[in-house]
């Protein structure tokens, strides 16, 4: 019953790597956009803000998606998960740390994919060629990595340092294969 967050800047394979691991433990790989599109399905009033957020283009509220988030990891407990794309400010990591606190569960792995920024936009821009994705382009990619470092890069220093026994920083330069492997070493290893 493994319960693992990656970390990792957009485009460093984190969701790649959280669907491979997700399969390979058969636990719920939990991407915070699939959430979201999901409860944009529901008809409550949570799911009515959503879509007003959303649809004019904001960032959901960290109330928002801590809302969502503990509601699907209530229903995932006892299988374990995996924690893609959250938390991403540190009050999103402080509510996930009162959480899994007052449900006496606790994270057990955590992988940091690290890559420089050159290979991470050569890396996006040639998915963009072969996928035909709009979102991205050179003044994205920047966008988004300079939030990443802003904001939930401040996030995995806090998990680094409060969690050291069971924080691996992975290389996220090599292959998608080359990657599994040591993520699939170090969970054998516990």
């Amino acid at each position: 019953m493994s319960k693992i967050i990656f970390f990792g800047p957009p485009g460093a394979g984190k969701g790649t790597q959280a669907k491979i691991i997700s399969e390979y433990l058969k636990i719920p790989h939990l991407s915070t956009g699939d959430i979201l599109r999901k409860k944009l399905l529901d008809k409550d009033n949570l799911a009515i803000e959503l879509k007003k957020v959303m649809s004019s283009g904001n960032l959901v509220s960290d109330d928002i998606l801590n809302s969502i988030v503990s509601s699907r990891l209530q229903n995932e407990q006892s299988s374990g998960f995996i924690l893609d794309g959250y938390p991403r400010t540190l009050k999103q990591s402080e509510f996930l740390n009162n959480f899994l606190s007052n449900t006496s569960y606790s994270i057990n792995f955590i992988f940091n994919i690290q890559i420089d920024f050159n290979t991470l936009k050569h890396r996006i821009l040639l998915r963009s060629s072969e996928e035909n994705r709009d979102d991205d382009n050179i003044d994205v990619i920047e966008t988004r990595y300079n939030e990443y470092l802003n904001s939930t890069q401040q996030v995995s220093d806090f998990y680094k340092n409060k969690f050291k026994e069971i924080f691996h920083e992975i290389d996220g330069s090599l292959q998608i294969e080359e990657i599994t492997k040591k993520i699939k070493q170090i969970l054998k290893k516990s």
